[in-house]
């Protein structure tokens, strides 16, 4: 839809509308014939508010394309993600509240372990300890390259932020980590003119973390992905009028939430019903909750079905306390499918539920896969979700005389 067209169509309203993103919810059967991980979970709240809601299934990107998590988001966030294209690099620097000038290029780091012939043996580095990346993350801080200046975030575990600093650089780049292990790490090469000297500084900043880590096992190399400026985009506040707030644990998220203009809010532990709790305790103060839940995609990405049923038990007990809050509108859905069975994301059309006290009620008491191909929603983008939440929460003036 035309931005200025949509930004003459927005209303206030005294309407809440709370989004709950399950990280990848999407999932497969074990077997032909049998349940996903969420029609698997006993979910007696989801199903109770489906028969409320209106059901289906919302496509991130474009049907058969699979979406990273930034994409996802930017699509259930009401943006076009071809459009509005973000790299990962960027969204890791937001989410560890670094702040990125124009010209900055960042990355996501991994520490990672390589043998003495070079070559990939754990892309993780056995997920080491936060304290040990932080210590590592001062070394690397140490290293110098004339043409450019470095900083060095630790964010969690075996992953850091890589920002390089100089002016005109682009961010066109090639990857260092090849997404598999028993093979070297990758050289950077530009992919434009523009970027020849962005490459030349990252792959004399790998040569000089190369030297410093040689004897830091597991720990002993680096791995850089998703070169990217910061890119622009409007706003919540000036697109919908909306002010919103983002619940997440993992700074990515926190990241992308930060580009389009919401308030991150602290969370006080690193639980479930922590993010939930914040939700309650902020609920007076903002027009717009999201709440991202992080643990459905790890296990899928682990390949671990039951766990991912466990957190999305876990979800289901906290739905009444979301619904005593009296929302408008509430959105359950993710940003895309992770299949336990595939261990990876995927293209799958994703799972989405929208209730309101205005809404066409579907009447199917399920909420899953299956039952979500029944629902009056039908198989939609997943950037249309967030204008249907905003008509149903009175934010949309009608269109023409």
């Amino acid at each position: 839809m035309d931005i200025n067209l949509l930004k003459d169509l927005i209303v206030p309203a005294q309407t809440k509308i709370a989004m709950i993103i399950l990280d990848g919810l999407g999932g497969l059967p074990q077997e032909p014939g049998g349940k996903t991980e969420l029609e698997t979970a006993y979910t007696p709240n989801l199903n109770a508010l489906a028969a409320q809601s209106a059901l289906g299934l919302t496509i991130p990107v474009a049907p058969g394309i699979t979406p990273g998590s930034g994409p996802g988001h930017l699509a259930i966030f009401g943006y076009d993600p071809v459009e509005h294209m973000i790299g990962r690099g960027a969204l890791e620097a937001l989410g560890a509240d670094f702040e990125l000038e124009p010209e900055d290029v960042a990355a996501r780091g991994n520490f990672c372990s390589v043998g003495e012939d070079g070559v990939i043996t754990d892309r993780r580095a056995g997920r080491i300890s936060t304290d040990l990346c932080m210590d590592l993350a001062k070394l690397l801080r140490t290293i110098k390259v004339e043409a450019a200046e470095f900083f060095i975030e630790p964010v969690k575990e075996h992953r850091f932020v890589f920002v390089m600093r100089a002016p005109g650089l682009g961010d066109a780049l090639s990857e260092t980590d090849p997404q598999k292990v028993g093979v070297p790490a990758l050289t950077v090469h530009s992919l434009n003119r523009e970027s020849e000297q962005a490459a030349r500084n990252v792959n004399l900043f790998i040569e000089q973390a190369r030297s410093l880590l040689r004897d830091r096992h597991p720990a002993n190399m680096i791995l850089l992905r998703g070169f990217a400026k910061l890119p622009t985009l409007p706003t919540y506040p000036d697109l919908f009028g909306l002010r919103a707030a983002a619940i997440a644990l993992s700074g990515m998220y926190r990241g992308v939430a930060k580009l389009v203009g919401m308030q991150v809010l602290k969370v006080d532990g690193d639980m479930i019903a922590d993010e939930f709790k914040t939700l309650e305790n902020n609920w007076q103060d903002f027009d717009f909750f999201y709440l991202h839940i992080k643990k459905t995609d790890t296990c899928g990405e682990n390949g671990d079905f039951m766990g991912k049923v466990h957190v999305i038990e876990e979800v289901d007990a906290l739905i009444p306390g979301l619904m005593s809050l009296q929302p408008d509108v509430v959105v359950i859905s993710g940003d895309h499918s992770s299949p336990a069975v595939l261990k990876s994301h995927s293209w799958h059309p994703v799972p989405t539920l929208l209730y309101s006290n205005i809404v066409r009620a579907d009447g199917i008491a399920e909420f899953g896969e299956r039952a979500c191909t029944r629902g009056s929603l039908g198989m939609l983008p997943a950037k249309d979700v967030m204008l249907i939440a905003l008509a149903n929460a009175g934010r949309i003036a009608k269109y023409g005389a």
